[in-house]
C-alpha cells in the first residue's frame, strides 16, 4: 500500500477508533439501519464513517488522546476532525417529534432516513438479515416506525438552510413483497422535492415491476440504490437467507433496467466486504455491474451489537486494499466517479475509502 492517507483511512475503518471523548462532534449512531456503532471523523480533508462501538473498535490500535488527536500504539499521527453536530437536531415537528428521529445527519453533509423502520424479514430468524440492526433504534425509541412525507419534507428544509446539507439518502425496510418499498419512496421523494430543493438517492431492494424505476424518477429521486451486500449465493444464503431468494441474476437485470431510467453511474450497489465472498469474486460481481453503468460501493463489513454476526471479524484491511484498488482502477477506466452520483453513498463515500483509489 503506497498512499499513507488512503492506507489510514482503509486500516481505520477495517480496525475501529478508541474515543477519548465519545461527546465530542455530532453524536455516535447505535444499532439502527445505515452505518451504525461509527461516528463520522475528518482525516486530512476526508470524511469517513469509522467504527467506534464494536468489539473490534475497543481493540484497535487507533485512539484519539486528550488533545483529539490521532493516536497509533500512544502515538500521535494526524490531527483530525469530527463533524459538527448538526443545529436541526435540536428542533422538533409541531406534533413533537424531534428532527432527528425523523432524519439523520452522515458524513458531513448527507441527510439520511430510513423511512419505514420495519421489514417484512426482520422479524424471523429463518428470513433475517443477520447483519441487520433495523429494529434496534426503533425498540429503544431512537426513531420511530413510519416518518411521514411532510415530515421529512420538514426536517429536509430545516437540514438544508441551517446545516447546508448538500444530498439525500432515503431507505426502507422492505414493507411487502410487490413493489418492495418503491411506493413509500415515490411519496417521501415527492414531497421533500416540492419542499425544497434537495438531491435524492432512493434505496430499496428490486420491485417486482420495472414500471417502479420511472415513478421513483418522476417522484423526484435523482439515483437508486439497490443493495446485494454480497454476490455468490452460498454467502448470501447463509447471512441472509430471506433477501437471497432475490438472486444476483434478478439484480443485475433490474440494474439494467433501472440504469435506463436513471443514467450511467446514476445506480449503484453495496456490497460489504468481509461476510465470506473471496476478494475475485468482489471484483468479477464489480466488473460486471460497471459494465451495467452501475457505482459498485464496496464497504467493509461492520459487526453491530446486538445482531447474529456481532461477534463476526471487520475484514483486514490489506483485504481490503487488494479489493478497492483493483476497483479504484477500474471505475477510473470506465469514467465512473463518485463525484458524478447526484446523490447517495456512493456520492457522501463516508463508509467506504474507495473513492481515495479513484484519485
Amino acid at each position: 500500500m503506497a498512499n499513507p492517507s488512503r492506507n489510514l483511512l482503509t486500516e481505520m475503518q477495517s480496525l475501529g477508533l478508541r474515543l477519548a471523548d465519545t461527546e465530542t462532534g455530532a453524536p455516535s449512531r447505535r444499532g439502527g439501519a445505515g452505518p451504525t456503532d461509527h461516528k463520522a471523523v475528518e482525516v486530512d480533508g476526508r470524511t469517513v464513517m469509522v467504527p467506534v462501538h464494536t468489539g473490534n473498535a475497543k481493540r484497535s490500535p487507533f485512539a484519539t488522546d486528550s488533545q483529539g488527536r490521532l493516536t497509533r500504539d500512544g502515538k500521535p499521527i494526524r490531527t483530525i476532525q469530527f463533524a459538527r453536530q448538526p443545529r436541526f437536531y435540536k428542533m422538533q415537528t409541531l406534533d413533537g417529534v424531534p428532527y432527528w428521529k425523523i432524519a439523520q445527519l452522515h458524513g458531513s453533509d448527507v441527510l439520511a432516513t430510513t423511512v419505514l423502520q420495519t421489514c417484512i424479514r426482520y422479524g424471523r430468524r429463518s428470513t433475517a438479515c443477520q447483519f441487520c440492526a433495523i429494529g434496534q433504534s426503533l425498540a429503544e425509541g431512537r426513531t420511530i416506525n413510519r416518518k411521514s412525507p411532510e415530515h421529512l419534507a420538514e426536517v429536509a428544509r430545516a437540514a438544508v438552510l441551517l446545516d447546508g446539507v448538500k444530498h439525500m439518502v432515503m431507505t426502507t425496510g422492505t414493507p411487502n413483497f410487490t413493489d418492495r418499498g418503491a411506493k413509500i419512496l415515490c411519496d417521501s421523494a415527492f414531497a421533500v422535492r416540492a419542499a425544497v430543493d434537495l438531491p435524492i438517492q432512493a434505496q430499496c431492494e428490486p420491485p417486482d415491476d420495472p414500471v417502479w424505476f420511472g415513478r421513483l424518477e418522476a417522484a423526484g429521486a435523482d439515483s437508486l440504490g439497490m443493495h446485494l451486500e454480497a454476490v455468490t449465493p452460498a454467502v448470501r444464503e447463509r447471512i441472509m437467507p430471506g433477501k437471497a431468494q432475490v438472486t444476483p441474476d434478478q439484480y443485475l437485470r433490474a440494474f439494467e433496467q433501472a440504469v435506463a431510467v436513471f443514467g450511467r453511474g446514476q445506480v449503484s450497489t453495496y456490497i460489504l466486504a468481509g461476510l465470506g465472498d473471496s476478494r475475485e469474486a468482489i471484483l468479477e460481481m464489480s466488473q460486471t455491474l460497471v459494465d451495467l453503468g452501475v457505482y459498485p460501493f464496496v464497504v467493509p463489513f461492520v459487526p453491530v451489537s446486538g445482531t447474529p454476526l456481532e461477534n463476526h471479524e471487520s475484514p483486514d484491511p490489506q483485504f481490503m486494499h487488494d479489493i478497492l484498488a483493483p476497483l479504484g482502477r477500474m471505475l477510473s477506466r470506465a469514467g465512473m466517479h463518485s463525484t458524478d452520483i447526484k446523490a447517495g453513498c456512493g456520492r457522501c463515500g463516508a463508509c467506504s475509502s474507495l473513492s481515495a483509489y479513484e484519485d
